[in-house]
């Protein structure tokens, strides 16, 4: 990782981390439900999705902390979909972070009812930014990001996945399902900075292309990982799609063309990025990222 990206994680991610603890300490609600949303909202994790909505309005030349509400309520509906996702109805996990999920601390109830909240607070904490920007563009985040969580974002993906269960899935099934599942909260988190910085038209278009290529690369590095990554750092068991006979880039493609698969797509993404006209630094180490990260 280069020198100035591990600065700004390091300096941002810390941001982010105070501002989560900050709109859970405000939320008026029964003291286990906040315990609940809190256990896996502050459990810590990579904040890949804030730190890229941050690193875009940099590179556009914004006001970085103006990006920090629209940063959480993105985190905050990425952490309620990781509680569902792990419930026994969907992936039925033990572990997220190598910590206890939030159903096995709080039981399957609570843990639907954390997941709720946090999803309806991140529309509360975007809209009660208001102060921070035009109308106008503030409709237009909220709508982003109902659109990119929604039926046709980020849940349309989960329910292609879980009817794809045992099913031996074709390349463009799979990708459909990643586009959606993860890749449209990284586009939402580049087109939110956008929005937030005052993006052109242009730039807006070639930013979310780079953000989709990065998603798919992200998606493949985690398949990657999976297979040959380090239980450690990654905080889960490895081998877990293979022994659920899950589709993946690895299944389809194997290793090589996995990994072959994931340098293309980085590739593509910083072409996007010169193309898009802004401060490019940050932005391409984010994309190199992908590629090395070992969690």
């Amino acid at each position: 990782m280069n020198q100035h990206l591990e600065h700004f994680l390091n300096t941002h991610k810390q941001q982010v981390e105070d501002a989560l603890r900050h709109y859970i300490e405000q939320v008026e609600a029964p003291a286990q439900l906040k315990e609940a949303m809190a256990y896996s909202l502050l459990a810590g994790g990579k904040r890949i999705r804030p730190l890229f909505l941050l690193a875009t309005i940099d590179a556009l030349g914004g006001k970085v902390e103006q990006g920090l509400p629209a940063a959480c309520a993105l985190e905050m509906i990425h952490t309620y979909s990781l509680i569902h996702d792990d419930l026994p109805a969907m992936d039925d996990d033990d572990y997220r972070r190598g910590k206890l999920t939030n159903h096995k601390v709080f039981g399957e109830a609570l843990a639907i009812l954390a997941g709720d909240a946090l999803l309806t607070h991140a529309f509360f904490v975007l809209a009660d930014a208001a102060q921070s920007f035009k109308p106008e563009q503030q409709l237009m985040m909220i709508k982003e990001l109902a659109l990119r969580a929604g039926p046709a974002g980020m849940v349309g993906g989960q329910t292609a996945d879980v009817l794809g269960e045992g099913a031996r899935l074709s390349f463009d099934q799979l990708a459909y399902i990643h586009a959606h599942k993860t890749g449209d909260l990284l586009v939402c988190a580049v087109r939110l900075g956008c929005y937030v910085a005052g993006a052109s038209e242009d730039q807006l278009v070639h930013l979310t292309r780079y953000a989709r290529e990065v998603g798919l690369a992200f998606q493949i590095q985690d398949d990657i990982l999976d297979e040959i990554g380090d239980e450690q750092k990654l905080g889960k068991q490895v081998g877990s799609d293979r022994g659920n006979q899950k589709s993946t880039y690895i299944s389809l493609l194997g290793l090589e063309g996995a990994k072959q698969a994931l340098s293309e797509h980085v590739a593509l993404a910083k072409q996007a990025v010169q193309a898009a006209g802004v401060k490019p630094d940050l932005l391409l180490a984010l994309a190199d990222f992908m590629v090395s990260r070992e969690y």
